[in-house]
């Protein structure tokens, strides 16, 4: 008799093991029905001497459905800028995939490196270029100057040290990223043969009539179908 119990127990464990291997699938699809809902972004309209609507990507954006962004009738994109590198070691994981994907779609685009001002400018620089080969349609190299660091000098001879190389290299003048305090306290007088592309999330537009500033990242919260999660939005003054 006990046998036979613990041999019917069994079949009920192993029944209720299969039951629950059954129902995932139907778990999981409830669960993605149930999350929420992030409607396309709706684009605002371009302010005065801005042309054209574009986004910035990294790996923050996870695997990219270009496809889905590029066909979209809900999107206005223009062009895009990819992260590459890093400091002097740091690749995007995503920028391989980017790169290929954008090329192949024929989609303008060009890709960026994030400063690092305590790591050697020319390091810095080659690890750049050994990520990205220029393209004859692709956008100007975009520094990406965040960082400061506590010796400003220092930040600024680094960065003129990294554009110079590349723009050597790859015969195409490099543009700066940076804030809107960053460009206007410092780096705007210590670059003045360059152009900017400058993030600010407020909608004082005046702000950039400056003809330095060819870029304006106007938000860091858009939604793009195709991208998961939120992505910078950004305006240009040239017409894609």
């Amino acid at each position: 008799m006990a046998k036979k119990i613990k041999n019917k127990n069994n079949r009920k464990i192993f029944a209720y093991i299969v039951l629950i291997f059954i129902s995932i699938p139907s778990v999981y699809f409830l669960y993605k029905k149930l999350q929420p809902y992030h409607a396309p972004q709706k684009f605002i309209p371009l302010p005065e001497s801005f042309k054209s609507y574009g986004i910035d990507v990294s790996h923050h954006q996870n695997k990219i459905n270009w496809d889905l962004v590029l066909q979209s009738p809900d999107t206005l994109i223009s062009f895009i800028y990819c992260k590459a590198t890093e400091g002097e070691t740091h690749i995007d994981r995503q920028w391989e995939n980017n790169r290929t994907a954008l090329l192949s779609r024929k989609k303008v685009h060009g890709a960026y490196h994030f400063f690092l001002p305590t790591v050697s400018p020319s390091n810095q620089a080659k690890h750049f270029l050994t990520h990205y080969s220029v393209h004859p349609d692709d956008l100007p190299p975009v520094l990406d100057a965040e960082v400061t660091g506590e010796d400003h000098s220092r930040l600024i001879e680094g960065m003129k040290g990294w554009l110079l190389i590349v723009e050597k290299q790859t015969g195409r003048r490099p543009i700066i990223y940076t804030s809107f305090i960053l460009y206007r306290d410092l780096l705007k007088k210590n670059f003045p043969n360059y152009k900017f592309w400058v993030a600010n999330y407020s909608k004082k537009e005046y702000r950039f009539k400056d003809d330095q500033i060819l870029y304006w990242q106007y938000s860091d919260n858009g939604r793009i179908p195709g991208i998961e999660g939120e992505v910078d939005l950004n305006f240009s003054k040239i017409s894609f």
